[in-house]
C-alpha cells in the first residue's frame, strides 16, 4: 500500500509571513511607552480587577479610555506574562498583523488558488498602514485580526452548510464592537450580501440565521456597555469621552456617528480642548502654561522655544486638521480635513493626504473586480463571483465612509487592506488567464490594470523626489511602462513567455512603493499615538529629516513625560501610608510614576479636559479617606470646558498647602519635549506644576 504523500510547506507564503514578522515586529523593544494613553491604562489595569473590568485610565478606576476593553485586555495579560514594557504591549498587535496575513491567504486559496493566495497575503503584509499599525498598541490591528476570523467562519460555514459557523462569525463581529465600536460594523454588508447570496438554503432558512446570528452579535455587542451602564456611577469610573457617562453614548455618540459628521462634542458636553495638566495644546484658547507658547492656529506650530526650554517642534498641530505644517509630506502637507485627512469626496483616497497609507493597489483591485465578475451569467455564478462580491462589498462601503467622513485617522484605513489585499490577488490571476486564453475585452484589463496602477505610483512617489530621490518614481514609471508594452505587443503571439515575465514585472513594480513605505516605521520611527507612514513621517515621528532609508530614526514612539526625581523622592519620604502616591491633571503626568516606578496614581481627567470625572465632593471623600495627600496641578488649572474641574482646582487650593517647589522640584525642570502627535509637553510634566498637600 502507497503511504500517502506529505504535504509540502509553501515556501513563498513562509517567506511572506517572515517578511511581515519583520515589519510589524523589528525594533519594537525601542518604544519606551507606545502609545503612553493606552499604556498607562495597562499599568492601572494591572493592578486590581476592577480597573481591569472597566479599562480605567488610573490607579483609582477614576477614568475609562475612551475605547472598549477587550484589547487592552489581552495587552494587559500581555504585560502580566513579560512586564509592562513599550514592546510588551505592541506585541499583541503585532502577532495579530501577521495572524491577518495568514488569514488572508487561508481565506483566498480555496477558491481563488494558491497563486492568488500568495499575491494577497503579499500585499496584506506590506500595505504601509497596515504595519504601522501593528507596530503600535493601537486597536486596529487586533480588529482586523478578528474581522478576517469572522470571515473565515462565514466562508466555513457557506461551504459546509453549518449554520453555528455562520452563527459564530457574527459573534466575532459582536466581539469586534467590544474592540472598537461601530467600526467592527463596516464589514455589515459584506457578510450579508454573501450570506444570501453564497448558502444554498432557501430564503426562509436564511433569513432565520441571519436573524438568529444578528441577535448573537447585538447580545455580544452591547454586553459589555449594558453591565457598565447599569453599575450605579458612584461604584464605576466615569466613562472617559462619553460626556454623559455612558458606554452607549460613546458607542454611538463620539465613536459612532461624530466619526461621520465630524462633530467631537461629546454628547452635548461640548468639543474637548485637548488640555494636558492644563498646559499643552489648548484648542479653547485659553494660555499655556508659564513658559510655553500658544500652538498656531493656522499650521505654523511651535515655531521658537519656551522659556528655558529646547529647540521648538517645527511643525506642530494644526486645529484645521492640517497636520503637521512644517513637516507634512511634499504632496499637499497631508492638509484638508480634520487630521490631515484630506477633503471629503469621491476621490478623497486618491488624494496626497491618504493615498500612500493604503490605497497603492487600489486601482488594480477595482480593475481587476471587473475581470473577475465580467463572466457573470444569470443564475450562473460561481464562487469566484459570490467571493468577489463579499470582497468589494467589504471595500465599497468602508471606502465610502472614510470618502465622506469628518474625524477620523489615517491609521483607520487599515480596514481596506483585506479586501485590497484579496482582489488584487484574485484579479491579478484571473486577469492573466482572461489575457492568456484571450477572452475578448477582458484580456485588455491586465495591461490597462498594471499601467493605471503604475501611474497612480508614480503620482504618490514623485513628490518625494527632493527627499528620497528621483531615481524610485522614475523606476516605478519606467519599468511600468515597460511591462504595459510588453503584454502590449505580445498580446497576440503565441510565446506568452516575454508577457508572463511583464506581468510579473509589473506587479513587483507595483509593490515597489508600499514596499519602501511599509520600511520607514523602521527606518524612520513613527508615532505611537497617530501611526502614518511614508518619508515624510520621519519628522512628524521625531526622526531624520529624510534622506531616504538612512537608519533607525530618533524615536517612534510618543514622547510623554518623565520622572521628576526630586518630586518622587519627595513623596516617597512624606508618605504617611496613603493608598495612592498623589494626584494629577492628565495621564501624560501620571504615565512614568505608573508604567517605570509602578505606583498607583489618581487621573484627575480623561483623555481631554471636558469629561467631569470628579467634583469638589467626590474629591473631599477621597481625601477623607486618606486615600491621596498630594496633588501636583499644572498653571493652567484643571483644563477645561467643565465647571467641575474649575471647581476642583479652587477646592484642592483652598483646602491644600502648596509646597515651595524648592523643596521638591528638580534642577531639571524646565527642559521641553515634543511629542510626536505635535503637542509640546513641559518638563517632562512631572516636574512642572503647583504640588499640594492635602489634609483633613
Amino acid at each position: 500500500m502507497k503511504a500517502p504523500a506529505k504535504s509540502k510547506a509553501d515556501l513563498p507564503l513562509l517567506f511572506i509571513v517572515l517578511l511581515s514578522v519583520f515589519l510589524n515586529g523589528y525594533g519594537i523593544w525601542t518604544d519606551k511607552y507606545a502609545n503612553t494613553y493606552y499604556t498607562t491604562a495597562v499599568a492601572a489595569m494591572m493592578e486590581n480587577f476592577h480597573n481591569f473590568f472597566f479599562a480605567s485610565l488610573d490607579s483609582a478606576g477614576s477614568v475609562t479610555v475612551d475605547k472598549p476593553p477587550v484589547v487592552f485586555w489581552i495587552q494587559t495579560l500581555s504585560a502580566k506574562i513579560f512586564g509592562l514594557h513599550g514592546w510588551s504591549v505592541i506585541l499583541p498587535q503585532a502577532l495579530a498583523g501577521i495572524g491577518s496575513v495568514l488569514l488572508a491567504y487561508k481565506l483566498v486559496k480555496p477558491t481563488f488558488g494558491v497563486a492568488a493566495a500568495r499575491i494577497a497575503a503579499l500585499v496584506m503584509a506590506c500595505t504601509p498602514i497596515a504595519v504601522a499599525v501593528s507596530r503600535t498598541n493601537n486597536i486596529d490591528s487586533m480588529l482586523v485580526f478578528t474581522l478576517l476570523l469572522a470571515a473565515a467562519l462565514l466562508f466555513r460555514g457557506v461551504r459546509k452548510g453549518s449554520a453555528w459557523s455562520v452563527v459564530f462569525a457574527f459573534a466575532m463581529v459582536g466581539v469586534g464592537f467590544n474592540m472598537k465600536m461601530l467600526q467592527a460594523y463596516m464589514v455589515l454588508p459584506a457578510f450579508y450580501l454573501f450570506y444570501w447570496i453564497a448558502s444554498g438554503l432557501s430564503w426562509k432558512k436564511k433569513t432565520g440565521v441571519l436573524a438568529g446570528a444578528t441577535a448573537l452579535m447585538l447580545a455580544v455587542s452591547v454586553s459589555w456597555a449594558v453591565a457598565v451602564d447599569s453599575i450605579p456611577a458612584d461604584k464605576r469610573p466615569y466613562i472617559g469621552s462619553s460626556g454623559t457617562n455612558s458606554v452607549l453614548n460613546l458607542a454611538f455618540g463620539y465613536n459612532g456617528v461624530s466619526r461621520l459628521t465630524g462633530d467631537r462634542g461629546q454628547g452635548g458636553s461640548g468639543a474637548p480642548n485637548f488640555s494636558r495638566d492644563g498646559g499643552g495644546l489648548r484648542a479653547d484658547g485659553q494660555s499655556l502654561r508659564q513658559g510655553q507658547e500658544a500652538p498656531a492656529q493656522d499650521g505654523g506650530g511651535f515655531q521658537g522655544a519656551p522659556q528655558g526650554g529646547a529647540g521648538g517642534f517645527s511643525g506642530g498641530f494644526r486645529q484645521d486638521g492640517g497636520g503637521f505644517g512644517g513637516a507634512g509630506g511634499p504632496n499637499g502637507d497631508r492638509s484638508g480635513g480634520m487630521f490631515g485627512t484630506g477633503q471629503a469626496g469621491p476621490l478623497r483616497l486618491f488624494q496626497a493626504s491618504l493615498s500612500d497609507q493604503a490605497s497603492w493597489l487600489l486601482p488594480f483591485a477595482l480593475i481587476g473586480s471587473i475581470g473577475l465578475l465580467g463572466s457573470i451569467r444569470r443564475r450562473r455564478w460561481t464562487d469566484k463571483h459570490k467571493e468577489t462580491i463579499f470582497w468589494l462589498s467589504w471595500l465599497l462601503p468602508a471606502a465610502a465612509f472614510f470618502s465622506v467622513a469628518g474625524f477620523f485617522h489615517q491609521y483607520y484605513l487599515i480596514m481596506l487592506a483585506p479586501p485590497i489585499a484579496a482582489l488584487t490577488g484574485a484579479g491579478f490571476i484571473e486577469l492573466w488567464r482572461a489575457y492568456r486564453d484571450r477572452s475578448g475585452w477582458v484580456s485588455w484589463l491586465l495591461l490597462s490594470a498594471i499601467f493605471a496602477t503604475t501611474a497612480f505610483a508614480y503620482y504618490i512617489v514623485h513628490p518625494y523626489d527632493a527627499m528620497i530621490g528621483g531615481g524610485w518614481a522614475a523606476g516605478i514609471g519606467l519599468v511600468g511602462l515597460i511591462a504595459t508594452a510588453l503584454l502590449i505587443v505580445w498580446r497576440t503571439r503565441e510565446n506568452l513567455r516575454p508577457a508572463r515575465l511583464g506581468a510579473i514585472a509589473g506587479l513587483l513594480t507595483l509593490l515597489v512603493g508600499p514596499v519602501y513605505w511599509s520600511l520607514t516605521p523602521i527606518t524612520y520611527g513613527v508615532s505611537s499615538m497617530t501611526p502614518i507612514v511614508g518619508p515624510s513621517s520621519s519628522r512628524e515621528a521625531g526622526g531624520p529629516q529624510g534622506g531616504g532609508l538612512q537608519g533607525r530614526g530618533q524615536g517612534g514612539g510618543e514622547s510623554s513625560g518623565s520622572i521628576d526625581e526630586g518630586l518622587y523622592a519627595y513623596l516617597k519620604a512624606h508618605d504617611s501610608g496613603q493608598k495612592y502616591l498623589l494626584a494629577v491633571s492628565d495621564y501624560g503626568t501620571a504615565a512614568p510614576y505608573m508604567i517605570d516606578k509602578g505606583e498607583s496614581v489618581v487621573i484627575l481627567n480623561g483623555f481631554n479636559g471636558s469629561d467631569q470625572v470628579y467634583t469638589a465632593d467626590k474629591l473631599q471623600a477621597l481625601v477623607a479617606k486618606g486615600e491621596v495627600k498630594y496633588f501636583l496641578i499644572g498653571g493652567g488649572g484643571m483644563g477645561g470646558g467643565r465647571g467641575g474641574n474649575a471647581e476642583v482646582t479652587q477646592w484642592i487650593q483652598e483646602h491644600g498647602k502648596e509646597i515651595p517647589a524648592s523643596e521638591w522640584q528638580s534642577s531639571s525642570v524646565g527642559t521641553a519635549q515634543s511629542g510626536t502627535d505635535g503637542r509640546r509637553f513641559n518638563g517632562g510634566f512631572g516636574g512642572s506644576g503647583t504640588l499640594y498637600s492635602v489634609s483633613l
